[in-house]
């Protein structure tokens, strides 16, 4: 079995006849933008850590978060983030949709914050279902109107830009998303001892207040002047 053959001219290294040097490149660049993307503070990840945080149903959360990058970023380099650009109306709909789900959700976590005896992460009877979770994560991710236009429209616009290497640049992208939503669904448990106060989990949930409320507000804002 051929694993490592040499082009010519250029000296191109190729496995299998897949992985070449503009392939790896595309492949970084890929995985550079991806986590340029996703390393952020906002809703989505603020769950993950939640979530990560509490121990509760992490393993369902990080598939879900990433399976839905993964089909996000597919979808762009299909096409689909040029099929979205010509429907305008779309995005100001997806707007107020995911401004509405982003307040209550804010409401919550500011109802959290001021009730310390639900903040204990492992209180008897605190612990969401796993539906209702998978629930959460889903709308987070799929409601959100940057999802679409950070990863369908800019990842897939980019990806175009690699020719035939662009499902290696795809891949790139879709690893950097699933590194990141593991490391911090799973990695969260390190400051546990720091979250065994109340106080912390009061300050958690007010910055999540925050950051969702003020994520709402800004999709209303974008919905209503239609960009």
């Amino acid at each position: 079995m051929r694993i490592l053959s040499w082009t010519v001219p250029g000296w191109v290294p190729t496995v299998d006849g897949v992985l070449t040097t503009p392939a790896l490149l595309a492949v970084a660049a890929g995985l550079a933008l991806g986590l340029g993307l996703i390393v952020a503070i906002g809703a989505q990840n603020a769950f993950v850590l939640r979530q990560g945080l509490r121990l509760e149903h992490v393993a369902a959360v990080v598939a879900v978060c990433a399976l839905s990058d993964l089909a996000l970023i597919a979808a762009g380099v299909l096409g689909a983030g040029a099929a979205l650009s010509r429907v305008p109306w779309l995005i100001p709909v997806v707007c107020f949709a995911g401004a509405a789900f982003l307040l209550c959700y804010g409401v919550l976590a500011a109802r959290r914050a001021l009730r310390p005896g639900a903040l204990l992460p492992d209180a008897a009877g605190a612990r969401t279902g796993l539906a209702v979770t998978v629930g959460t994560g889903l709308a987070l991710t799929w409601l959100n109107p940057h999802v679409y236009l950070d990863t369908v429209v800019l990842l897939g616009s980019m990806a175009s830009t690699y020719g035939e290497h662009r499902w290696q640049f795809a891949a790139g992208a879709g690893l950097g998303s699933t590194i990141w939503f593991t490391g911090l669904g799973y990695g969260a448990r390190l400051l546990r001892p720091v979250f065994a106060r109340p106080a912390a989990w009061r300050v958690l949930d007010g910055v999540i207040a925050v950051v969702m409320s003020a994520l709402a507000v800004s999709l209303a804002v974008r919905g209503v002047s239609g960009t």
